[in-house]
């Protein structure tokens, strides 16, 4: 990783945040979608964004598999890696709230401290961390990419839940039962949006 230059500087602009979020009539934030494989994260989170679109918030949804296709190609699955990984997304995240959207993410970002460093990044108040806990039974049981299979099988080294570790949120803004219907889930989380002072409608 290349060191920072100290000839690089940060250059402020006459369009800030404030002014782009009274543009889009609510605030930036953004909502950090947590949980096993399987879990429903994407789901979850492509249903709000749906829901929001709906009302007029300004959103964006960076979903783990799509990033890995472009952004984080270059990416594999060590520790090392999916650490970068979330430390890009978190950076992105960061712009698109400067820029005044609600960002919806959808990583299983296994580590606390990964999740905490893309919170110190964005700031508190607008990290909102979505716990969707759903067993690991269930997931296993869904297993809509196969993935659980391959583990089992050897196929796949690493997998969080089999062979590499989950660290649940402690203390998340929101936490949700991965085996409740989406549409309660969604409701959830616009009650919380609305309760946060994120959106006004």
């Amino acid at each position: 990783m290349a060191l920072h230059d100290e000839n690089i500087v940060w250059h402020t602009h006459p369009v800030t945040r404030k002014k782009r979020e009274r543009l889009h009539g609510h605030r930036g934030a953004v909502l950090w979608f947590t949980g096993l494989s399987g879990s429903g994260k994407s789901t979850v989170a492509g249903a709000l964004e749906d829901a929001l679109h709906a009302l007029g918030v300004s959103t964006y949804l960076l979903d783990g598999d799509n990033v890995r296709h472009g952004l984080c190609r270059d990416l594999r699955f060590s520790d090392d890696d999916r650490r970068e990984n979330i430390r890009r997304v978190g950076e992105v995240a960061k712009l698109m709230v400067e820029a005044g959207l609600v960002v919806l993410t959808a990583f299983i970002s296994p580590h606390r401290a990964e999740r905490e460093m893309v919170r110190a990044l964005v700031g508190d108040g607008r990290f909102i961390e979505v716990f969707v806990d759903t067993p690991l039974a269930v997931c296993e049981g869904r297993d809509p990419k196969g993935l659980y299979k391959k583990a089992r099988a050897g196929e796949l080294c690493h997998f969080t839940g089999i062979d590499a570790v989950y660290e649940a949120p402690e203390n998340p803004e929101i936490r949700l039962d991965g085996e409740q219907l989406v549409t309660n889930l969604t409701g959830q989380l616009l009650d919380l949006l609305r309760r946060d002072d994120i959106i006004k409608f």
